[in-house]
């Protein structure tokens, strides 16, 4: 038996948690720095405890009431090998439930009804819900996955610099303004590249975008196929029968203005955060039924 709940959002650019009582509602919150548990999993959770630790005090709770709490964390990556495993292991709190950020995504934005989410930030995933069918799409992490998010776009646009610094394509404002910030030569890029995070690339994604809305050449070509490719899981999600989208992530405003028209139709404003979401399912898990307001 717990006595609090702690509801996590962890991502790949940073996590939040929010501590609530059986009822659901928040106590207070607190943040931590980037989660993302398959690029650096003892990151991950040290940023984790930063964020539950700090919802706690924030709550003037004491120090043993992560013991005494069951913990909800929707993490990025959590569907890839034992990394839900790992968190659950390692993680010192009374009872610990992991789940993909997409399904608290999911909760937050359409609370109980059918629909779909398409998070859009440092990394990618789709989720669509019908009754009690959950599908996922994507997410299967930024090496061979995450298209449309932000750690992508960044990627490509690094590239597509060093392809104008050689001559192949030619340059525009966006690729000079990243070749000069790795001072004019290719090889602090290629540096940066070795060993940049997910979020180390995904910081350049509103550059893309900004570039793009000013008609940079480079920009727009990166941010037309970025879209088209969540324009491709947008169509499989309406052809499996669902048309209600919730656009969520830090790249979500930005998106409306390059996808297809057949699209916009579909889109939906989310009731709430991902945060919300996890309070609320940590709720149910943990308690057996629907909090209050989160």
């Amino acid at each position: 038996m717990v006595d609090f709940v702690i509801g996590v959002d962890g991502g790949g650019t940073g996590c939040r948690a929010a501590v609530a009582g059986p009822d659901g509602r928040v106590i207070a919150t607190g943040a931590g720095g980037a989660a993302n548990v398959l690029s650096d999993r003892a990151g991950a959770l040290a940023n984790i405890l930063v964020a539950i630790n700090a919802a706690i005090a924030a709550a003037g709770l004491d120090n043993n009431t992560l013991q005494r709490s069951g913990v909800l964390l929707g993490l990025a990556g959590s569907n890839v090998s034992d990394t839900a495993a790992f968190i659950m292991s390692s993680l010192p709190a009374g009872s610990v439930e992991v789940v993909s950020d997409g399904l608290i995504a999911l909760e937050g934005a359409l609370g109980d009804a059918d629909g779909a989410v398409a998070i859009l930030g440092t990394g990618s995933i789709f989720f669509a819900r019908q009754g009690n069918l959950v599908r996922s799409y994507g997410g299967w992490g930024f090496v061979i996955g995450d298209f449309g998010s932000g750690a992508s776009l960044g990627r490509a646009a690094l590239a597509a610099s060093l392809l104008a610094y050689d001559r192949i394509i030619a340059g525009s404002p966006l690729s000079d303004r990243l070749l000069a910030e790795f001072g004019g030569a290719p090889g602090p890029m290629v540096e940066f590249a070795r060993t940049a995070t997910p979020g180390d690339f995904g910081r350049f994604a509103p550059a893309v975008f900004a570039a793009a809305e000013s008609g940079d050449p480079i920009g727009l070509d990166i941010v037309r196929k970025a879209a088209a490719s969540v324009d491709m899981a947008l169509d499989r999600i309406a052809a499996d029968g669902v048309d209600r989208i919730a656009l969520l992530g830090g790249l979500a405003p930005l998106y409306p203005a390059y996808l297809a028209k057949r699209h916009l139709p579909r889109l939906v404003a989310p009731i709430s955060n991902a945060l919300a979401g996890a309070v609320a399912l940590a709720v149910r898990h943990f308690f057996g039924h629907e909090g209050g307001a989160a």
